[in-house]
């Protein structure tokens, strides 16, 4: 692998020396950023990734780079920082990272931007980072464990206004986790979300029967159906029909006009800067992403990963990108008093 990448930069090199005096003429006449993309990238590619390695940012991201990196002739390098809900993460990138287009930021859009709702980020402006790449649409859903008493969503929040519902989810700026506590804000129920850092623990809360529920991305419980049974989805549609059954639609069926909460929305983020300083070098970022999601290849490797092939997005759209961003934004104020606890 690091083979091939050396073998391909002394091809460059050789290349580069040997044009040299009749380019040279050539490229003073040429805009800059021009000249720049035709080198480009000329080292590896950093990532930025804002949680800890092992979860399924990690394995959406080795699968895609493990196709992107043959359009790009180089290799990715990432490095996680868990810490704050991500927060961590994006003041790391967006503090040291460069902005010449070979360093990026892989995140989930959905917790992440509502973490900045909830507290503003420090040392730089949301609208600094630019998102493209989007490789997943994981709708939120509420969930309960194999021996639960609970067979309906209906039947939680009846329960819940009687009693306090313990929910475990990932972490509270989350889109499933704002589910949950809108529903309750809605139907009267009350529910006690509780923080237990990460998918796996959360999982692990509710299939012990320490919570009563779980609110989380879908494909993580789909695809442990033998343990788990999802209730309801936050989403106008159920993307998994064949495997998940007699979960209800949320808006449908309590009467509500929520956005779809997509809990799982995975994402290449890159500063604003870089594209404005070097468009040519994000032009080449956005075209060979793009030619993954196409590639006969990246679905072999999306199998492997045994998450439902459905939550999978087939293509990247930019405007798509900025219509989720902005739209979990907006529920995120609307809400913003129930993602502080201050309600």
């Amino acid at each position: 692998m690091f083979d091939d990448y050396f073998d391909e930069l002394d091809r460059r090199r050789f290349l580069t020396g040997s044009a040299a005096a009749v380019g040279a003429g050539l490229l003073a006449g040429l805009p800059a950023t021009n000249a720049f993309a035709a080198g480009f990238p000329s080292r590896n590619m950093k990532v930025y990734v804002p949680t800890r390695e092992g979860g399924g940012a990690d394995r959406n991201l080795r699968a895609f780079t493990s196709i992107w990196k043959k359009y790009l002739k180089v290799n990715f390098e990432p490095s996680f920082y868990p810490g704050a809900a991500g927060r961590v993460g994006y003041e790391k990138y967006m503090g040291i990272a460069s902005d010449d287009g070979h360093d990026l930021l892989f995140g989930n859009m959905g917790p992440e931007v509502l973490n900045w709702v909830v507290k503003k980020p420090t040392g730089f402006n949301v609208s600094d980072l630019i998102y493209f790449g989007q490789m997943d649409r994981d709708p939120g859903i509420v969930f309960v464990g194999r021996k639960s008493k609970f067979k309906s969503l209906k039947e939680i929040v009846e329960e819940g206004k009687k009693r306090t519902i313990k929910v475990g989810v990932s972490r509270l700026a989350h889109p499933a986790t704002l589910g949950i506590l809108a529903l309750g804000r809605h139907t009267g129920a009350k529910f006690n979300v509780v923080p237990l850092s990460g998918g796996k623990r959360t999982r692990a809360g509710v299939a012990t029967g320490e919570m009563d529920c779980g609110a989380l991305p879908s494909g993580g419980i789909a695809r442990r159906g033998k343990n788990f049974r999802i209730l309801g989805i936050f989403d106008d549609s159920n993307p998994m029909p064949d495997l998940v059954k007699g979960a209800v639609l949320v808006n449908k069926e309590f009467g509500m006009n929520l956005p779809p909460l997509i809990a799982g929305a995975r994402a290449f983020g890159i500063k604003k800067a870089a594209i404005d300083k070097h468009p040519a070098n994000f032009k080449i970022l956005t075209d060979t992403s793009n030619k993954v999601f196409g590639d006969p290849d990246y679905q072999k490797v999306l199998k492997k990963t045994k998450v439902p092939m459905e939550l999978f997005t087939k293509s990247s759209s930019q405007a798509e990108i900025a219509k989720y961003v902005a739209n979990i934004t907006k529920i995120g104020e609307q809400y913003k008093d129930l993602l502080t606890g201050k309600s």
